[in-house]
Formats: structure tokens, C-alpha cells, sequence
């Protein structure tokens, strides 16, 4: 009788014991266990690195006052500030397609020192131009690699306007000096540039400095070039000087509307040096290089402001 009780007491015991250990677990569930209803804490995901904004160069039009573009690009590599897409006009388009195809500043101002403006210059029966211009045509396929414009390792586009109706075109595929060629084409200096059913003539007809082309290919800002030469007074003696004149007088009216949309416009001091100096091309890379340092510092403050 006491063997029996004393096992029913150590059974109970055990029971008891049993149902304490059940309960404590219970009780450390609920206490690890967030209340029905209440969201369970969690690790906020980390935040993203800060995205600098899409960074467009425009390059505009000038005849040999172009080569100040390569004093530009020279300083923008220097400084570590690299566009992510390039869109030119006339002489704009023949550096924005050779820096799009991978040449840097300092060989853009090797080519340029080499350069003879005779091979690019094919003179033709001046009916409706004096220049053909597939001798720049195959120049430009010579120095990009005969690379299509949808190839460029740098997004390029390049502005040429419509003959028939005066629209402008910005060509994002194609055949690159054929596009450069037509964006340089001057009316009465080189003669339009048939691409399918339509002939064009020089982009800067419609956009001297192509800002809103870059916007266009998605630049959130836009660094504009403008190498435009301003009107300048007696330049009426012959023909050449008339029709330089007039361009001059047309781009400062249309870039007045053009360069608001910039977020940064670089106006190289190039006085003194005509749209037909090719003589000065070492002077026109030092005037793009000196704006371009002189500005950097707002360059920069305006991407900082735009990286987010």
C-alpha cells in the first residue's frame, strides 16, 4: 500500500513536471512571437548609391571654330566628368562622331593636327554647291572604323535638316559619314545630301547648338558648345562673306530660343578666328579648354545638385 502510493506520487510528480516544462516553452513562444496582428520588425533594405544625372554634350556649329569642341573634351576627361551621349551639328557632328567612336582628347587634337582640309574638300561643277562632300564622308568612315552610328561605343546623334520642308532630323542609325556629310552641308558650299527620297543640308539651319536633340536621347543635363560666330559688321564684300553672315545672324536667333534648355552652356573666346580660319586650330582647342576650366566648377555643383 505505501510501494503504491509512493508511485502514484512519483507519476504525479512527473505529470506535474511535465505540464511545467510545456508551459514554460509556451510562455518563451508568446514572448518570442510578435501579438496577432502586429508586423513583425524588420531590417529596413539598405538605400541605393546615389545616381548621378544622364549627362548630354551638345556640340554646335562653326566651320573650323570647331576644333574648340576638342579643348572641351579634354578637360572633361581630365576631370573625370564622362557624357553619357554625344549629339552634334555640322562641325559639331564631325567631333561628336569621332569622339563617340572611342578617340579621347588627346587624339582628337593628334588628328587635328594632322588634318589637311583638302581631303575633305572635293570640289565639284558649282551647280548646287561647290563641294560634293563624300570626301568628308570617307574621312569620317576611316577614323570611326566604318562604325554604323547605332554602333557607337557613345551614344551619337547627329542633326541635319530636311531640304523640302525644313524639319530638322536627328539620325540615331545609319551610316555615320553619310550623316556627318549632310549635317555639314552648307547650301551653295557643299552640295545636299540625298538619303533615300530626301535630300538634307547643314543641321544648322534648324539647331546651331542641339540641345533639345540631346534631351531628346534622354541627357538629364545638358552641357552645351557653342561655337557660333556673331555677326560681324562690313563682312558683306563678297558672296562667301554674305552667306557666312547670314548664317551667323539666323544661329544667333535661333540659339537665343536653343541654349535656355542647357543646364550648362561653354562659349569658347574665339575672336579673331574665322569659320574658315583652319589655320588657328591649335588656338580654337586652347579657347574650348580655357571655358571649360573657367566653368568646371559649376559643372560640377549642377551635377552634385542633380545626383541623387
Amino acid at each position: 500500500m505505501n510501494i503504491d502510493m509512493k508511485t502514484r506520487r512519483q507519476s504525479l510528480s512527473r505529470l506535474l513536471g511535465g505540464l511545467g516544462v510545456l508551459g514554460l516553452g509556451s510562455m518563451l513562444g508568446a514572448c518570442s512571437t510578435p501579438p496577432a496582428g502586429e508586423p513583425a520588425a524588420s531590417v529596413p533594405p539598405p538605400r541605393p548609391a546615389p545616381r548621378p544625372p544622364r549627362i548630354g554634350l551638345a556640340l554646335g556649329g562653326g566651320a573650323a571654330r570647331g576644333f574648340a569642341h576638342i579643348g572641351v573634351i579634354q578637360v572633361l576627361e581630365e576631370s573625370g566628368i564622362r557624357p553619357d551621349l554625344v549629339v552634334g551639328t555640322s562641325a559639331g557632328s564631325l567631333v561628336a562622331a569621332l569622339y563617340a567612336s572611342g578617340h579621347g582628347g588627346a587624339q582628337l587634337a593628334q588628328m587635328a593636327d594632322a588634318m589637311d582640309e583638302s581631303t575633305i574638300a572635293d570640289w565639284a561643277f558649282p551647280l548646287r554647291g561647290m563641294i560634293r562632300g563624300e570626301a568628308l564622308a570617307r574621312y569620317v568612315r576611316q577614323q570611326t572604323g566604318g562604325r554604323l552610328i547605332e554602333q557607337m561605343p557613345l551614344p551619337l546623334g547627329i542633326v541635319a535638316t530636311d531640304l523640302a520642308d525644313g524639319q530638322p532630323i536627328l539620325f540615331r542609325r545609319g551610316d555615320t559619314g553619310t550623316a556627318v556629310r549632310a549635317s555639314s552641308s552648307v547650301p551653295a558650299v557643299f552640295q545636299p545630301v540625298r538619303i533615300g527620297d530626301h535630300e538634307y543640308v547643314d543641321g544648322g539651319l534648324v539647331a546651331p547648338v542641339p540641345v533639345r536633340f540631346a534631351r531628346q536621347m534622354g541627357a538629364e543635363l545638358v552641357i552645351a558648345v557653342d561655337i557660333s560666330s556673331p555677326p560681324e559688321g562690313g563682312a558683306t564684300g563678297d558672296a562667301m562673306r554674305m552667306l557666312l553672315q547670314t548664317f551667323a545672324i539666323m544661329g544667333r536667333s535661333i540659339n537665343s530660343f536653343e541654349l535656355k534648355e542647357a543646364d550648362v552652356v561653354l562659349r569658347p573666346r574665339l575672336a579673331g578666328i574665322s569659320s574658315a580660319d583652319f589655320g588657328a586650330r591649335r588656338r580654337s582647342i586652347s579657347a574650348g579648354r580655357e571655358i571649360a576650366q573657367a566653368t568646371l566648377a559649376e559643372l560640377r555643383s549642377r551635377i552634385a545638385a542633380r545626383t541623387r
